[in-house]
C-alpha cells in the first residue's frame, strides 16, 4: 500500500511552519491545514486575508472517504440592499492590462471564519487554542516579506495600497512619498492579532455575528456596500459532491463545481498521455485548456498526517477592497471580472476556479494531495503537475518547479525551459506563441505532497517541510 509522507505545503515560510508546528503536535492533517489558513491570512494578505473565503477537500484515511468544503464568500443583499457602483481601477499582469473594481460594493460575504472553525470541528482533533494560536503569534509579530511578494506587491497596488493597506503595504521614501513594501521588510497589521483572540475565543461569531463582524458590516455600508448583518448570520458551509476522474494510474478527486471544470479537462487531457513526445503533449494541452485571460490572487496549503490523512484547501481574499476593519481586508470577489460569468444573486457561492484536490488509486489509498493558486492559471498549473508526478512518476519538487505553459483564448504562454519542437508544433499550428523571460507568479503557485514528499511554488516563495519520524 502506497502511503504519504506527513509534511507540509504552503506559499510562505511561516505558514509552512505552522502546519508543521501542528502536526508534531499531534495534530490532523486537517488541524495543520486550518492551522494554515489562518497563519497565510497574516503573513500572505497579497493574496487572501480573514475576508475572504475558499474550499478544502479532505481524504479520512480509515474510511478512504474524500469530502469537499466550500466556504467560499457569498453574494450580500438578503435584507434588499443593492450596492452602489464600484470603483474601477487597472492592474496590469505583466504587460496585460485588466480592469477590477474595488470599494465596499466589491465585497462578498466572507467564508474564512466559519470555514476553518468548520474544518476544525468535522476533521481536528487538538484544541481550538492550538489552531488559532500559531496564527495569532504571527499577526503580534509580523512576518518578513518574501521577494516573490515585493516584486508582485507594484502590479496590485491600485487595489491593495488603500485605506490601512497604505500603512501596511507601502513605507516612507525620505523624500515626501511613500514605496511599496520592500523584501524582507515587516508586514504587520495593526489589530490583526486582537482580531485572532477574539476568534480563539469566541469562534467565527466573533467575526460574523459579533461586535467585529457588525463593524465590518457598517464598513462595507459605509462605502457603498450591500454586505449585511443578514448575510452574516445566514452564512453557511457546505459540503459539496465529489467529482471523479480517471488520469493515469490514479483517480483525480475534487469538487464538481468549479468554474472551469477541472474534472471534465482532466479527463479530455487523459485520453493524449500516452504520447509522451513533449510537442505531442504541448498541442494535447493547449487544446484542452482554453481559460480565461485575467486571474485572481490566491493561496493554497497542503498537509497529510501521521495516519495517512490529508487536507488540501485553497482560499482568497480577489486583490482585496479597499476596506479594513481589525486588521482585517475586505475582499473584492464582486469585482472580479472573471468570476462575473452569470447573473448574481443574494444568498447565492460566486462561482470559482479553485479545486484543491486528492488522487487516490483504483482501491481508494491515497497517492497525492494538492492544490494550486492563481485564479484562471490554477487548471493549467496543476494539471501540468499532475501529468509529471502521476503519469510519469516525477518526484513532486522536479514537477512544480518544471517550466509551464497556459494556453488562453488568444495565446500560448510558455515559461523558459520548452524546447525548440514545442515552440515549432505550437507555431505550426496557428498558435501565437509568448515566451516568457522568466518564471514568475502568472503561472499559479502549487502546493503539493507525494510519494516522493512534499513541494511548494518558488514561484510564490513557498515552503514545503517534511516530518521525520
Amino acid at each position: 500500500m502506497i502511503t504519504l509522507p506527513a509534511s507540509v505545503a504552503a506559499g510562505h515560510p511561516a505558514t509552512a511552519a505552522a502546519g508543521r508546528d501542528i502536526l508534531q503536535q499531534g495534530g490532523s492533517a486537517a488541524d495543520a491545514v486550518a492551522g494554515m489558513i489562518l497563519a497565510g491570512c497574516v503573513s500572505e494578505t497579497l493574496f487572501t486575508g480573514l475576508g475572504g473565503g475558499g474550499f478544502a477537500t479532505v481524504y479520512d484515511a480509515a474510511t478512504r472517504q474524500v469530502h469537499c468544503l466550500d466556504f467560499f464568500v457569498a453574494v450580500p443583499g438578503l435584507d434588499g440592499t443593492r450596492p452602489a457602483p464600484a470603483r474601477d481601477i487597472k492592474v496590469a499582469f505583466g504587460d496585460v492590462e485588466v480592469p477590477y473594481a474595488v470599494g465596499g460594493p466589491s465585497v462578498a460575504v466572507p467564508g474564512t471564519p466559519s470555514g476553518v472553525a468548520a474544518l476544525h470541528t468535522r476533521f481536528g482533533r487538538l484544541p481550538w487554542a492550538q489552531i488559532v494560536g500559531p496564527a495569532r503569534d504571527l499577526a503580534e509579530s509580523g512576518t518578513p516579506f518574501p521577494m516573490q511578494h515585493a516584486v508582485l506587491l507594484p502590479d496590485v497596488a491600485a487595489a491593495m495600497v488603500l485605506g490601512d493597506g497604505i500603512a501596511v503595504y507601502s513605507r516612507p521614501d525620505g523624500s515626501g512619498g511613500r514605496r511599496t513594501l520592500g523584501p524582507g521588510e515587516l508586514l504587520h497589521h495593526e489589530g490583526l492579532a486582537q482580531t485572532l483572540d477574539d476568534y480563539l475565543n469566541d469562534g467565527p461569531d466573533a467575526l460574523t455575528t459579533g461586535a467585529r463582524g457588525r463593524a465590518f458590516v457598517d464598513a462595507v455600508r459605509a462605502d457603498g456596500g450591500a454586505l449585511s448583518e443578514m448575510d452574516m448570520a445566514s452564512y453557511r458551509v457546505r459540503e459539496l459532491t465529489v467529482a471523479r476522474a480517471e488520469f493515469g494510474p490514479g483517480v483525480i478527486c475534487v469538487r464538481d463545481n468549479d468554474l472551469d471544470q477541472f474534472a471534465a479537462t482532466a479527463r479530455v487531457l487523459a485520453s493524449g498521455l500516452a504520447d509522451t513526445d513533449p510537442a505531442a503533449r504541448a498541442r494535447h494541452l493547449a487544446t484542452a485548456l482554453r481559460a480565461p485571460a485575467v486571474r485572481t490572487e490566491t493561496t493554497t496549503v497542503v498537509a497529510v498526517d501521521a495516519d495517512g490523512n490529508a487536507c488540501a484547501a485553497t482560499h482568497s481574499l480577489g486583490l482585496g477592497s479597499g476596506v479594513w476593519y481589525g486588521g482585517v481586508h475586505g475582499n473584492s470577489m464582486l469585482g472580479e471580472g472573471e468570476l462575473l460569468r452569470a447573473e448574481l444573486r443574494p444568498g447565492e457561492r460566486m462561482p470559482s476556479m479553485m479545486v484543491p484536490l486528492v488522487v487516490t488509486d483504483p482501491a481508494g489509498g491515497l497517492l497525492f494531495a494538492g492544490g494550486a493558486a492563481g485564479g484562471s492559471r490554477i487548471r493549467p498549473a496543476l494539471l501540468q503537475v499532475l501529468t509529471r508526478v502521476i503519469v510519469d512518476g516525477r518526484s513532486p519538487a522536479e514537477a512544480v518547479a518544471a517550466p509551464r505553459m497556459t494556453a488562453t483564448p488568444d495565446a500560448v504562454h510558455l515559461e523558459p525551459g520548452f524546447g525548440a519542437g514545442v515552440i515549432a508544433a505550437l507555431t505550426d499550428d496557428g498558435e501565437n506563441v509568448v515566451q516568457w523571460p522568466e518564471q514568475r507568479p502568472f503561472f499559479g503557485g502549487v502546493a503539493v505532497i507525494g510519494r516522493d514528499g512534499p513541494a511548494a511554488d518558488p514561484r510564490r516563495g513557498g515552503l514545503a517541510l517534511r516530518l521525520h519520524p
